[in-house]
């Protein structure tokens, strides 16, 4: 009987793991913007969005449902489930973020505090993402995901966005039942 090695990971203090999931996050996020370039550079800005949409309305199901099916987050949990699974995606690892609920808890605000995207974007002298047609698609279908009652509304995305402010959403459930 032969026995494995142990993977580098299982060897790994908490810290280390840490900076791996955060590694890990970096080059999930410096692939997508490596795909989204290389679309732009030979298709054009407005085919890029349209693949990216594409794209991220398949990821972000997935990502939705393997986050609920890992953190045994129930289906239809209506917007408490919603901002658990926010802080369990592979952004928040990479991206500042908060979130507000409204005083009646009837509505839930995602915002984005440092967009890694944007940044590297802008440190690259590019403009920046017109991210509102994807992450219209990438936020409402995450959110649907959780729970089909919730609806997804914009609240501002670049290069439509206040100074120094990044993507702003609003959630809420299409009927009041908590």
């Amino acid at each position: 009987m032969s026995t494995q090695p142990a993977s580098a990971f299982e060897t790994m203090s908490r810290e280390q793991l840490l900076r791996a999931l955060e590694m890990f996050a970096k080059n999930w996020l410096a692939h997508d913007g490596c795909w989204f370039l290389a679309v732009e550079e030979g298709l054009g800005m407005e085919a890029a969005i349209d693949l990216d949409t594409r794209s991220w309305a398949r990821f972000a199901a997935a990502e939705a449902r393997r986050i609920m099916a890992t953190f045994d987050i129930p289906p239809g949990g209506g917007l408490g489930a919603l901002e658990t699974a926010l802080n369990l995606r592979m952004y928040s690892l990479i991206n500042a973020q908060h979130v507000e609920w409204s005083e009646d808890r009837q509505r839930l605000r995602f915002f984005t505090d440092v967009c890694r995207v944007q940044e590297t974007r802008r440190r690259k002298n590019l403009p920046d993402f017109p991210c509102k047609p994807v992450g219209l698609v990438e936020f409402a279908t995450f959110a649907r995901t959780i729970d089909p009652r919730i609806q997804t509304s914009c609240l501002h995305c670049p290069p439509e966005a206040p100074a120094e402010k990044y993507c702003g959403w609003e959630f809420r459930l299409s009927d009041l039942q908590l």
